[in-house]
């Protein structure tokens, strides 16, 4: 039986379900892993139909880890590809997903598993799940986004405390320092991330990815930037067929049937 990782999905509804599936390693990230998590957000990316995603893993474990003896020749020589079509899961490289996902992590979340977190847009947390941020520990330093975003996230301090020292966290700590949005009772992660990605698939798509790209431009190139484009942007979005849709809705007094239109 192969070793490699791979990740299952499943459409519901306007929602993706992606699963990290190397339950065996602990979901440990491969090549094979990460590129088929880079193909699962080409698809998620690209289809008309789909409008969120959420994140999950199977097993005991979110993710222990890279699988570093497969990825470092690679990292030293800067020749990390992914298949055609397939977008970069850390979103540090090429073209970002414009939709949003939900990740939702249980057991230990370790390095790159962290950082994939850190990708995301919303994290839900099991109440058995533990972060670490471990590159230090190994003569490392994190290198898929954790010195760029966990410190935007959570404050300098709270982002220094762990990434400085490769402590161990729990769910409490990543709660309170706003690394994750809520938890949940044990075994109730996937479903709360997916009745929050169904409420996210239900709004007006070109408003979602609006709203998701206005947030990151203001935080990429800043705000005066962002302020460049909200007026263009919020009269190519009041000319949508999803806009007349909402001013309907609202005087017939009946929920949206949003398009993406």
């Amino acid at each position: 039986m192969s070793n490699e990782g791979r990740v299952t999905t499943e459409q519901r509804g306007h929602v993706l379900l992606i699963g990290l599936d190397r339950a065996a390693k602990r979901n440990a990230v491969d090549y094979a892993l990460f590129s088929a998590l880079g193909q699962a957000y080409g698809e998620l990316d690209r289809s008309d139909d789909l409008r969120c995603a959420v994140l999950f893993a199977h097993g005991d474990h979110f993710c222990a880890g890279i699988d570093l003896l497969q990825f470092a020749p690679a990292i030293a020589q800067g020749q990390i590809t992914l298949p055609d079509g397939a977008l970069d899961p850390t979103g540090l490289y090429g073209p970002r997903l414009s939709k949003p996902v939900v990740s939702t992590i249980h057991g230990v979340c370790i390095g790159i598993g962290l950082e994939l977190l850190l990708a995301t847009d919303i994290c839900i947390a099991d109440a058995s799940a533990r972060f670490t941020q471990i590159e230090v520990k190994r003569g490392l330093y994190p290198a898929g986004g954790a010195t760029i975003r966990f410190p935007r996230q959570t404050g300098w301090g709270n982002a220094m405390r762990y990434l400085l020292t490769g402590d161990e966290f729990d769910a409490a700590e990543a709660l309170r320092i706003g690394l994750v949005q809520e938890t949940t009772a044990p075994g109730e992660h996937i479903a709360r991330a997916t009745a929050l990605a169904e409420t996210i698939a239900a709004q007006a798509p070109l408003g979602v990815q609006a709203t998701l790209a206005s947030a990151r431009l203001t935080i990429i190139e800043g705000e005066e930037a962002a302020k460049k484009q909200l007026q263009p942007d919020f009269v190519r979005l009041l000319q949508s067929a999803d806009a007349q849709e909402g001013v309907q809705s609202f005087l017939e007094r009946r929920p949206p049937q949003f398009r993406g239109k």
